[in-house]
């Protein structure tokens, strides 16, 4: 097809005919209106990998763009940071006329028209501005497909490429858009990629000889696999080098006697600078597998999925990609990933996710989704962020602070005896919820002691006492709204949520009553520096959930359930104290059981951990608790991450007084805090009638026939994928499905970061710079 095309216009050419002008001038005015903007150099997305931080500027990783379905790996570069002998080779072999011509070569036209019209084939005559047009404005149209129009637009672009940009750009985008081979995880496309892939080097780096040697995979990256052959093209290139008057004769005998190894090549040569022995011995050492790592790739997902939500794709992977410091705080991270790795006592066949904040900021410090095991990497699902799991009774504090925050303190009582209340849907027309195992004490009791004890008859009695619309209101508020249709099971846990939304949800205790959405970005910028986001200048504010004295009470709660009591015959969370450290905190177990729980705080640092099955499959119901199975794991990451910091206490507001615990045979000696008179007005949350009869339903709370083959995730209904913390609230909607079929729903890949590396010195001068956030100092079963 492309050959009949010259053919044909080189008798257009030759006729010169009015007619053949006019075909031709029809042609070129549909092809003209057919061209992409030129303009669009100007910030070409060329897929450029974004960068990520910790907080301490040392790299997290890198996300790797695509083309279509494959990563490809691409760092821009500048001109100053390429070898001279890069762009001389380049331009010696590929456009020789590069700094005579405008686009077109009419030297290398001509000769393709003199090899038409001898009935030779087509070979060569693309410049550099032709090559670059080619592989950018017309690739997602094209695709490397030789067409007659194609070749036509190529030309028409080239001119006006040609006249608005300079050389030196035009030679810069071509370098760092070209394509250099399969680099094993990615592709391989940009100068950068190709010499750290070929010679582990930066562009800058490369000597005569592996820039020549570059230069000749440039036409096809496959010959790598075929070293004998392309020696003899170096050697041509080398020769021309010294013809055009880039290299003198001495250095091209220097670069030929070079004992040239690219990566996966063992080659001996004889003293003429020829092979006398080539054998490729690791056909994958030349693949970018530092790109590729387990530092943090949950951590890395989530923070991927805000950075999309905020600038969109082709600001994270284009215009030369972007500068993420993050939130992350190694420190954290390791004490996690340890806790992980060292847990032991989980019920068989159970994952984990696990993950610390600040409370004070809601800053993710460190997050693992799954069951760390020695060198295996993780799987990709999140369970920390993405897994929506029911609670259990890691709710009932939300609920009790609620009721505490509309004028009932801790020595409020309700009953402990059996109730009902109507229900449509529930087997014989009435919800009857249990204590753990059908305990029940027949008596009275303060909702302090209920909270130490887990008691869900008291529990679904304080909340039809304040109404579950108030209750729910606050749910809402927290970040963890209940499901459609959740009557009085809500109070026992029948809602569904991840550990780092849970964690938030419990900040509100330590840092005087505020919610704040989880964060994981503190500051981006462009590769050059254009600052896009910076957290310190974050207008949001965070949102006052209950005053400072009432977040206070709700802590002095779950505090008592940590110290109340100890031993396996008391305390449901006692296994959660470490050395001196104050600790407060909640274990949780959904029915079944299916999910164990624990959400537990210091005055420093907020963690929840999360453990079950990842299918959503049923637990042993004997032997395991989430006392003794979730607290030791956040006590063990705790106790790392505390690891040479001084014990202090939390922060009590004034207007707090405090008594003996009223019951004193379950609590000797305990005293319980209360609000002073003084601070009445500080219990503001009013009672909220419900705006339309409720149906307690206990679906989802009930067991039931468990069907293994299936699970229930939260989608985003705009996106069809799974819903995350970045999805907004209105379009996340339940779905069941098949466990098959997970894949089809989850998110990209978590893309893998880099190896460990020094700090980026912009990096800790951006995170040291004034204004840039400071790093902080800063039914229920056992």
């Amino acid at each position: 097809m492309f050959l009949r095309f010259l053919k044909f216009t080189v008798s257009l050419l030759l006729a010169g005919g009015v007619a053949a002008a006019g075909v031709g001038a029809t042609y070129v005015t549909k092809w003209t209106r057919e061209l992409p903007d030129y303009r669009q150099l100007d910030n070409l997305s060329l897929g450029a990998e974004t960068r990520v931080f910790a907080r301490d500027g040392t790299p997290l990783g890198t996300l790797v763009p695509k083309i279509g379905d494959q990563a490809i790996s691409r760092t821009l570069v500048r001109l100053d940071e390429i070898s001279p002998f890069m762009t001389a080779a380049l331009i010696a072999n590929e456009d020789r006329r590069f700094f005579e011509h405008y686009g077109l070569d009419p030297y290398g036209i001509a000769r393709q028209f003199r090899r038409v019209a001898q009935g030779e084939d087509v070979q060569g005559g693309s410049t550099l501005t032709n090559q670059l047009v080619k592989n950018t404005l017309l690739y997602d149209e094209y695709k490397q497909a030789r067409t007659p129009d194609r070749k036509v637009k190529e030309w028409l672009l080239s001119v006006q490429v040609e006249r608005a940009f300079t050389k030196e750009e035009i030679l810069r985008d071509y370098l760092n858009a070209i394509y250099w081979g399969d680099g094993g995880p990615v592709e391989l496309y940009g100068i950068y990629s190709a010499a750290q892939a070929y010679f582990r080097k930066t562009p800058k780096q490369l000597s005569l000889a592996e820039s020549a040697y570059l230069t000749v995979l440039v036409p096809s990256a496959g010959r790598y696999f075929n070293y004998q052959a392309v020696r003899p093209l170096m050697k041509t290139l080398l020769t021309r080098m010294v013809e055009d008057g880039w290299v003198t004769q001495a250095q091209a005998d220097a670069a030929w006697h070079e004992n040239l190894q690219p990566r996966g090549w063992q080659i001996t040569y004889d003293a003429n600078g020829n092979v006398k022995s080539a054998k490729l011995v690791d056909r994958s050492a030349k693949e970018l597998k530092a790109v590729t790592t387990t530092r943090a790739p949950h951590f890395m997902g989530q923070v991927e999925g805000e950075l999309v939500r905020r600038f969109g794709r082709e600001k994270v992977y284009g215009s030369g990609g972007l500068r993420v410091y993050t939130t992350l705080d190694p420190k954290i991270q390791n004490a996690v990933e340890t806790a992980s790795r060292e847990a032991t006592g989980m019920p068989p066949g159970t994952t984990l996710g696990a993950v610390i904040i600040d409370p004070y900021t809601a800053e993710v410090l460190g997050m693992v989704g799954q069951k760390l095991s020695g060198s295996q990497p993780p799987a990709d699902w999140n369970n920390a962020a993405q897994g929506q799991r029911q609670v259990g009774s890691t709710i009932k504090p939300l609920l009790y602070t609620t009721a505490l925050s509309t004028g009932l303190d801790q020595t409020h009582r309700e009953d402990d005896k059996p109730i009902s209340f109507p229900c449509d849907t529930c087997k014989g027309g009435v919800y009857q919820p249990q204590n753990f195992e059908g305990h029940t004490t027949y008596r009275s009791m303060t909702i302090r002691e209920a909270l130490d004890r887990s008691l869900n008859l008291v529990t679904v009695r304080l909340a039809d006492r304040i109404g579950l619309q108030t209750f729910f209101t606050k749910l809402r508020e927290l970040g963890v709204p209940p499901n459609d249709g959740t009557g009085l099971a809500a109070a026992l846990g029948a809602i569904e949520t991840t550990p780092v939304k849970m964690a938030a949800a419990y900040a509100p205790f330590v840092n005087g009553g505020l919610y704040r959405a989880p964060r994981y970005i503190t500051r981006v910028t462009t590769a050059r520096g254009e600052v896009l986001y910076d957290a310190s200048n974050d207008l949001t504010k965070p949102k006052r959930v209950w005053t400072p004295q009432i977040a206070f009470l709700g802590l002095d709660m779950i505090r008592g359930v940590v110290n109340d009591l100890t031993g396996p015959q008391g305390g449901l969370s006692w296994p959660a104290k470490f050395g001196n450290w104050p600790v407060a905190g909640k274990t949780g177990t959904s029915n079944g059981p299916k999910d164990f729980w624990f959400v537990g705080t210091t005055p420093l640092y907020l963690g929840a951990v999360w453990v079950g099955k990842q299918q959503g499959g049923l637990m042993p119901q004997r032997g395991y608790y989430s006392g003794l199975v979730n607290a030791p794991i956040w006590r063990r990451m705790m106790e790392i991450a505390h690891a040479g910091k001084t014990p202090t206490a939390f922060v009590q507001p004034p207007g707090i007084v405090y008594a003996d615990a009223p019951d004193q045979g379950w609590l000797p000696g305990v005293k319980v805090a209360l609000l002073d008179p003084r601070y009445k007005d500080s219990a503001n949350t009013p009672i909220e009638g419900d705006t339309a009869p409720v149906v307690y339903s206990e679906t989802g709370w009930t067991p039931g026939a468990a069907d293994p083959r299936t699970t229930v995730i939260n989608v985003d209904r705009t996106t069809g994928r799974l819903a995350t913390e970045f999805t907004p609230p209105e379009n996340v909607v339940p779905r069941r499905v098949a466990i098959e079929d997970l894949p089809g729903y989850a998110p990209d890949p978590s893309p893998q970061p880099l190896r460990d590396e020094q700090p980026d010195p912009q990096a800790i001068k951006a995170v040291r710079a004034p204004g840039t956030a400071p790093a902080p100092n800063t039914p229920d079963t056992p």
